[in-house]
């Protein structure tokens, strides 16, 4: 503990007050700079100065413009306005009296390291996305008793889903299930009850086609792999019956995902399926995204040359300047994914040659708040390693990986960690495997 008080230190009384502890929680740091300059009388200059941030900055803030969300940065301001680290979803500051101030619930912590700072990964990115969304999501507008759905509700719709599907990118599916189920099964609930032009049937038929992919790859990252099988089929039925090739070509490609997983030559039909309904027309990040998947699927079944067939596929979709609009739910593909699944269909065929440029390269600039994800992709970077002869990159690797996926609620990285770990197990004498096999068993 230092004994150094910044200027900017908050009044204890503050902290206890309902408002500010609300604020505080929900990463609302303009509200609380507001409160310490009017009520504390600490100006906005100072705060600037130790939270070291453009006195500009501060004030836009304080005016409700914009939003504090990296971890170096709220550490920053906790430390300046002595916001105890329970309060941000931190570990404990070094310089905090445990009396006042000591978290009581019970749940154990469990702390990972980034940038130097201890963090409570889960806590932090469900109170930051929570966050995120409950200022972002588009209003629904109200239907009134006669539950005549206008025009304007899919798109609503629709935009919410889009900024829900973001919770995925910090979140593995055992804590998304529930809201993306729930939506699904609101949106159904209209199309059963309200009234509508044909044209918004459509379109509320191919938003719920969208909640269903989403709904269904939380059930599957959660380990729920029947419900999600009969989500995906409820997405290609409604994505079809809206006439939607797009939605209905990912639907089956999350279908050829998902059997890939036990039947490598069931995974490829589904998937050449996909790219078909979807077809030519497809919007160039849709067709990215179907050929990666087909690409995986040859790699699964061992079918190198309709691999590399596929990921230049993938590779020209994504270079084309197609100047249609892209559906937000393909947006994430971008030259860094394609470079990831290059790596991971490589390191399925034991290409390592191929496999590790490719990983490496994607994965230095992949940050490490995508735990679940960054866990995933360096469980196959592991795996090239083990087959090219690199036993103790391997297990450098494979301990990375198991540090991230701790706390993720996923299924998928330990499941991928145990296929890495089997085979580490015939180098158990290398001190380093003997290291990360301890390491997995606790």
């Amino acid at each position: 503990m230092t004994a150094y008080e910044p200027p900017t230190a908050l009044p204890r009384d503050m902290l206890r007050r309902e408002d500010v502890r609300s604020a505080i929680a929900a990463h609302d740091f303009g509200f609380v700079f507001r409160i310490a300059r009017s009520e504390a009388g600490i100006s906005y200059s100072k705060i600037a100065a130790e939270c070291d941030m453009k006195p500009e900055r501060v004030g836009a803030l304080a005016r409700g413009e914009g939003r504090v969300s990296t971890f170096s940065k709220i550490a920053q301001i906790a430390d300046a306005l002595r916001i105890p680290g329970h309060m941000l979803g931190l570990v404990s500051r070094d310089w905090e009296v445990a009396e006042p101030y000591v978290a009581t619930a019970s749940a154990r912590v469990i702390s990972t390291q980034r940038d130097g700072e201890p963090v409570r990964r889960r806590e932090f990115f469900k109170v930051s996305a929570g966050v995120g969304l409950a200022v972002g999501l588009p209003d629904v507008e109200p239907l009134g008793t006669s539950q005549r759905i206008g025009s304007k509700v899919p798109e609503q719709l629709r935009r919410r889903t889009a900024q829900l599907r973001r919770l995925d990118d910090v979140l593995g599916g055992g804590d998304t299930y529930r809201v993306y189920i729930g939506e699904f099964q609101a949106t159904k609930g209209l199309l059963r009850d309200g009234s509508y032009s044909e044209e918004t049937r459509r379109e509320l038929l191919s938003v719920l086609a969208e909640q269903a992919q989403q709904a269904g790859w939380a059930a599957f990252d959660g380990g729920k792999h029947a419900v999600a099988r009969g989500l995906y089929e409820d997405s290609y039925e409604a994505a079809s019956e809206a006439d939607d090739s797009a939605l209905a070509g990912n639907a089956l490609a999350f279908l050829a995902y998902q059997a890939g997983n036990g039947d490598g030559s069931a995974g490829v039909e589904i998937a050449e399926r996909s790219c078909r309904t979807a077809g030519p027309e497809a919007p160039a990040s849709v067709r990215a995204l179907l050929y990666e998947r087909l690409a995986w699927a040859y790699a699964v079944a061992g079918n190198a040359g309709g691999t590399e067939k596929e990921l230049e596929a993938a590779e020209v979709a994504l270079g084309e300047k197609d100047q249609n609009p892209q559906p937000d739910w393909a947006a994430w593909v971008d030259g860094n994914e394609l470079q990831i699944m290059t790596g991971r269909c490589w390191a399925e065929l034991r290409r390592p040659l191929r496999a590790v440029p490719a990983l490496e390269k994607a994965l230095s600039q992949y940050d490490e708040t995508h735990a679940r994800d960054k866990s995933l992709y360096l469980s196959w970077l592991a795996d090239a390693y083990v087959t090219s002869g690199e036993i103790e990159q391997a297990a450098a690797v494979t301990g990375r990986a198991l540090e991230l996926s701790v706390g993720v609620a996923s299924v998928r990285p330990r499941e991928r960690m145990a296929v890495v770990i089997r085979r580490l197990g015939a180098h158990r004498a290398v001190p380093a495997v003997a290291e990360v096999l301890e390491m997995a068993r606790s």
